[in-house]
């Protein structure tokens, strides 16, 4: 069967060309995918790129980039071995500059972490555009593969925050017995993080009350839906996370003083002792860097604290490899051993 050109009154598209406005569809279902850590990540990485860009070149940055400026900002950022000691290209003005600007946390050479990331998200930016790659450029493959080994030969690895197990979290959850209101929610906001499995910041701070389900007076059951290893929001068994003992009963304490019935579970608490807006992924960090403060604790923990602190809790308590994988909900165990860390 044929039909016209115009059929029912709507124009027909042409199947080898996107429409521009099919073309901000995918613009904006791309964009929803995306986890807002990711998408923030992403945003600070290439406003980075346009600062140094500028200030090292005197120009606004402009895709595609040649091969040389990205092996350019690998010698800036990245430290190297001389017969001087260690040095990094990127001239000190311009360093302290990019500091007081705020582009920058500090001074100095990037971990390779920051600095593979930054490469990784300049790739993904000509990728999406299809340009032409220079990440792609076998000499700045070949110059990052050397700078990792580097990196590896010297022992310069990343260094991973201390576990939040059971005792270190004893202590911060004291902390919280004599706060009010701000106190009951960190208490709570705590002990859900880590009685789920170590949740992620996002996790914790996006848990609503619809997925909450109550199932005895010291139990709750939370449906986890989306998660970071759980993207396309699949209906699996381990989405349930149990919430018992003393995480229940703190999430009761702090549902009940604060009232909260519907929305997101956690919420900033104001000066006044009014509730807020719902929590940032940040303020987790916050949370655990101040009650860890307040316990007299090392400055060695953080919000991922929680999600290590679980799995090697886990296995000092001999719980089964798969029992704690259904909890964090990795799929890998190579992941997961990632996460543990050796005690004393």
């Amino acid at each position: 069967m044929r039909y016209g050109s115009d059929f029912n009154g709507f124009a027909l598209l042409d199947p080898l060309k996107l429409s521009e406005i099919a073309s901000q569809a995918v613009e904006e279902l791309l964009r929803e995918g995306e986890s807002a850590n990711t998408l923030a990540s992403y945003r600070g990485a290439l406003r980075y790129w346009a600062a140094w860009y500028q200030l090292r070149f005197g120009r606004v940055i402009a895709l595609p980039l040649p091969p040389s400026a990205v092996m350019q900002f690998i010698v800036d950022h990245a430290e190297r071995t001389t017969a001087a000691g260690r040095r990094h290209e990127l001239p000190k003005e311009i360093d302290e500059l990019l500091v007081r600007l705020k582009f920058k946390g500090k001074t100095g050479p990037m971990t390779l972490n920051t600095l593979t990331h930054r490469v990784s998200v300049l790739s993904k930016a000509h990728q999406t555009r299809q340009l032409t790659n220079p990440c792609q450029d076998a000499k700045v493959r070949e110059l990052l593969s050397r700078t990792r080994r580097a990196y590896g030969k010297r022992g310069d690895l990343p260094r991973k925050k201390d576990a939040l197990t059971r005792e270190p979290l004893m202590a911060m959850l004291e902390t919280c017995d004599d706060d009010g209101l701000r106190g009951l929610r960190d208490r709570a906001l705590l002990l859900f993080a880590f009685a789920t499995g170590g949740r992620r910041r996002s996790e914790v701070t996006g848990a609503e009350m619809k997925h909450l389900r109550r199932t005895g007076d010291d139990a709750y059951v939370y449906r986890l839906a989306y998660s970071k290893t759980n993207q396309a929001a699949a209906d699996r068994p381990e989405n349930l996370k149990p919430i018992e003992g003393i995480a229940a009963r703190s999430l009761t304490a702090w549902l009940k003083a604060s009232g909260v019935t519907d929305g997101r579970i956690f919420r900033q608490v104001r000066k006044s002792g009014a509730l807020g807006d719902a929590l940032s992924p940040s303020a987790v960090r916050d949370i655990v860097k101040y009650r860890a403060e307040q316990a007299g604790l090392p400055d060695t923990y953080s919000a991922h604290s929680l999600r290590s602190g679980f799995v090697t809790e886990a296995a000092a308590q001999n719980v089964p490899l798969a029992d704690t994988m259904a909890m964090t909900g990795h799929r890998s165990v190579a992941s997961v051993l990632g996460y543990f860390r050796p005690q004393e």
